[in-house]
């Protein structure tokens, strides 16, 4: 047998995977990984298809379908009211999860430091380290899961060079505010910092609050790279299309990276997406339908044992079992699937150090039927 010595020894099958075969090998309702049980748009597969048949089925440039970089520049100048070069500040990746490993790629070098806010995604830590780099978790203050910023000055040493941000917030759904982004702003010109915002649940945010990214802030964005996803926007997670948004010189590094981890995404659903975008009702309806969901995920669950935290965004809601039962959240979410058929994620997988608040993760990205078949098992716990 050839020795392996494992760069990442502590890393084992994602929860999402475990939790989604827990769920289908014991017949449970699965609100545990985030993504819709309901069908996409027709007219984005018909899209799909006609560009099929029209034999765009080669290689597209490498940094994106030109088509689809042009619509992406249109969308964030209405929305944001800023301006991005279509050639050189974006680039179209096969998902988000490949645009953040390629930014980690492009600017962290051995033993450089970055600040990432746990619970955080579970593809941040490993990122980081596969590049070299040092994470370094500062934890989001309870209940709201806002961010420490007294904090966050104490940990930049001489090696901090990037800090992560994400929101709306996954596995939260907390949402950052516009002191927190000029906060941010200040501390990133200070020490000179990239920041690397992750905000690929943008279109998904409540309660008549605006998103704020840092493609707001024309002082921020200029440190900045950030990253959105055309699964997420448009329920299409198997896609695998997201795009990345920075300055040039910072997103000429970032192409370095990815044009040897992925070189470019597939041709036809670029194209696609590109004249979908077009209409600006397919995107822009996006919070009043997600928070429709959200409403009726905690109407159901009203008279139940359950706490909801707050939810501004994302379409996830978290929820306290303390009144249910004072078991490990990990064992908690294993019962709930095993015994009870209904599947969560455990919150304390999202935290370097497992921190159990006693919190589970449900997602309500799901048609009203199989929300209220869910919540009719939780209301009798």
């Amino acid at each position: 047998m050839i020795k392996i010595s494992s760069r990442l020894p502590d890393v084992g099958t994602s929860i999402f995977t475990v939790m989604s075969k827990m769920a289908l090998d014991h017949g449970a309702i699965n609100l545990s990984q985030g993504f819709p049980d309901f069908s996409i748009d027709r007219k984005i597969i018909d899209l799909v298809h006609r560009y099929m048949l029209e034999d765009h089925n080669q290689y597209a440039p490498m940094p994106g379908a030109v088509a689809l970089r042009q619509a992406i520049a249109g969308v964030i100048q209405k929305t944001y009211g800023h301006a991005v070069d279509a050639d050189t500040e974006i680039t179209v990746t096969p998902g988000a999860t490949e645009a953040i490993f390629s930014i980690i790629a492009a600017f962290i070098h051995a033993g450089d430091e970055v600040l990432l806010f746990d619970p955080s995604y579970d593809s941040y830590d490993p990122a980081i380290r596969l590049n070299g780099g040092v994470p370094v978790h500062l934890h989001l203050r309870q209940p709201d899961f806002s961010i420490d910023w007294d904090d966050v000055r104490s940990r930049i040493t001489k090696r901090t060079r990037m800090i992560m941000i994400n929101t709306p917030h996954n596995p939260t759904g907390a949402v950052l505010t516009e002191h927190d982004l000029r906060t941010l702003e200040s501390i990133a010109l200070e020490h000179n910092l990239l920041v690397l915002s992750d905000e690929v649940y943008e279109r998904l945010i409540y309660d008549g609050v605006a998103h704020q990214s840092v493609l707001r802030y024309p002082a921020l964005a200029a440190q900045s790279l950030a990253v959105f996803s055309f699964g997420k926007t448009f329920h299409a997670t198997g896609w695998k299309v997201g795009y990345a948004v920075g300055p040039a010189a910072l997103m000429s590094e970032v192409r370095k990276a990815h044009q040897f981890i992925a070189f470019s995404v597939n041709t036809p659903v670029q194209l696609a997406l590109a004249e979908y975008l077009k209409t600006p009702e397919h995107y822009e309806t996006l919070g009043n339908f997600y928070q429709q969901k959200r409403d009726f995920f905690l109407d159901q669950i009203k008279g139940s044992s359950f706490e909801p935290r707050a939810c501004r965004g994302s379409y996830f809601q978290l929820v306290s079992y303390r009144n249910i039962s004072s078991q490990p959240d990990v064992a908690m979410a294993e019962e709930l699937t095993k015994k009870f058929k209904v599947a969560a994620i455990p919150v304390s997988v999202f935290y370097h150090d497992k921190t159990d608040n006693r919190l589970l993760r449900f997602c309500f990205a799901k048609k009203e039927e199989t929300l209220a078949q869910a919540c009719n098992i939780l209301r009798k716990l």
